[in-house]
Parts: C-alpha cells; sequence; structure tokens
C-alpha cells in the first residue's frame, strides 16, 4: 500500500476505536449511574424493573453488580478512546491487557460453569445460604429480590425450601415465606412447603434449567462479546505497533 493509504487506514481504525470505546464509556457510566441508584434506592429501582430483571440477575444483588460492570466499563472505555485519541502507547497496552485478562477470566468462568456445576452450586450455597436465613425479612431489599425470584421462577430458597430452617424468618413468623406457598396465596403453617409440591425446587437447580433452556442465546451472546473483545485486541495492538512508522 502506498504512505497516504496506509495513513488512511490507520486514521480510520483510530476513529472507529475512539468512537467504539466512547460508547463503552458512556454505556458504563450509565450502568454505573443505574447501579449507585438501586443502591441507594433499591425499592424504587425494582419496583421500576424487578419485572423485567431475569432470574439470574434477581439472585445477586443487582445494584452491586451493576456498579462492579460500570466501573470495569468505564476503565476500559477510558483507556481505549483516550489512548487511542493521545497515541499513547503506555495506555493502548494498559487497554490490551485488561481486555485480555477480561477475555481469559470469562473463557475460564464458562469452563467452571460448564465442567463444575456442582462445585458452583456448593460455593453459592455456603455463601447465599446464611444470607436467607440472616437476612430475609430483615433487609426489606433483600427480601423483595428473593420474592419476586421465588415467585416468578417458582422455587422455594437456594436449593430448597430448608434452606429456611432455623432462619429470622421462621423463627419470627413461624411459617416458611409466601412464595414457597404460592399456589395457595399465602403462608401456611411448617407443613407448608410439604404441601406446595413442585414449588420445593431450588431457586438453582430451575435457574440452571432455565439457561440450559436458553443455552443457545447465551452461547451466541457470549460468542458475540468474546469476538467484540478480540477485534478490540487486534485493533489495539495493530495501533500499538504503527504508531511509530507514522
Amino acid at each position: 500500500l502506498f504512505p497516504g493509504a496506509k495513513m488512511g487506514f490507520f486514521t480510520f481504525i483510530k476513529v472507529m476505536m475512539i468512537l467504539f470505546n466512547l460508547a463503552i464509556f458512556l454505556g458504563g457510566g450509565t450502568l454505573l449511574g443505574v447501579g449507585i441508584w438501586a443502591t441507594v434506592d433499591g425499592q424504587s429501582f425494582l419496583d421500576i424493573f424487578g419485572s423485567l430483571s431475569s432470574s439470574v440477575l434477581q439472585v445477586v444483588n443487582v445494584s452491586y453488580f451493576l456498579i462492579a460492570i460500570g466501573a470495569i466499563l468505564l476503565v476500559i472505555g477510558f483507556l481505549g478512546c483516550y489512548g487511542a485519541q493521545k497515541e499513547s502507547k503506555c495506555l493502548l497496552m494498559m487497554f490490551f491487557s485488561v481486555v485480555l485478562i477480561i477475555l481469559i477470566a470469562e473463557i475460564a468462568a464458562a469452563v467452571v460453569a460448564l465442567v463444575y456445576t456442582g462445585l458452583a452450586e456448593t460455593l453459592l450455597t455456603a455463601v447465599v445460604t446464611p444470607l436467607l436465613k440472616e437476612k430475609y425479612g430483615v433487609d426489606k431489599t433483600f427480601t423483595h429480590i428473593w420474592n419476586v425470584t421465588m415467585t416468578e421462577v417458582h422455587c422455594c430458597g437456594l436449593s430448597n425450601y430448608t434452606d429456611f430452617n432455623s432462619s429470622f424468618w421462621l423463627d419470627e413468623h413461624g411459617t416458611y415465606p409466601a412464595p414457597c406457598c404460592g399456589v395457595f396465596g399465602e403462608s401456611l403453617p411448617l407443613a407448608c412447603p410439604h404441601l406446595c409440591g413442585y414449588l420445593l425446587q431450588g431457586c438453582f437447580n430451575q435457574i440452571l434449567h432455565e439457561i440450559k433452556t436458553n443455552a443457545g442465546v447465551v452461547g451466541g451472546v457470549a460468542a458475540g462479546i468474546a469476538a467484540l473483545e478480540i477485534a478490540s485486541l487486534v485493533v489495539s495492538m495493530y495501533l500499538y505497533c504503527h504508531l511509530d512508522q507514522k
């Protein structure tokens, strides 16, 4: 290629890098803002978006999830956009490193999720079950999230209704949570879970079933994200390597 053509292609790649990462930066800022809003006023956030949230997001603390993702996107967007604009090899290499680390972490997480589902359930049980016992019925936002989850996913607890044994809720009310007895419309005495049939299933297995049912969509989204990350790695490395040739 002629020098002018090379410069034109370099400029095009640079502009695309700036615009793409500017969009990431703005998106990250939006998610961060929504996450902070959800933290400060979680009830109003859930009232508006609760019915639209996926089952998976309802299990975790949505606000902290959004804050974490938003912060990561902000950093990535800033490094990519500012690094390309200023033609800084240092920032471009930092961008490359961060995206590469994220890509490796995603691949590792996918492998663990596919191969070690039982381990994931064990880890989740060790973390979530104590929270259910301590915070359900005490923390209003936490309780609302789980009520929405159990109602929409038709499940009870993470593993099953026994997650509420020796819990604050059971000690205080003498019953299991109402969503565990949804077929009756209200919470019933201790025998209630045994009368609820299909509602005995834990939320983990139900959500896992939903993910497997929609594996094609999940896989497509994951593949799309991975493709964008790989493209970002290639573009950032191209800019990095060609800065000295300008």
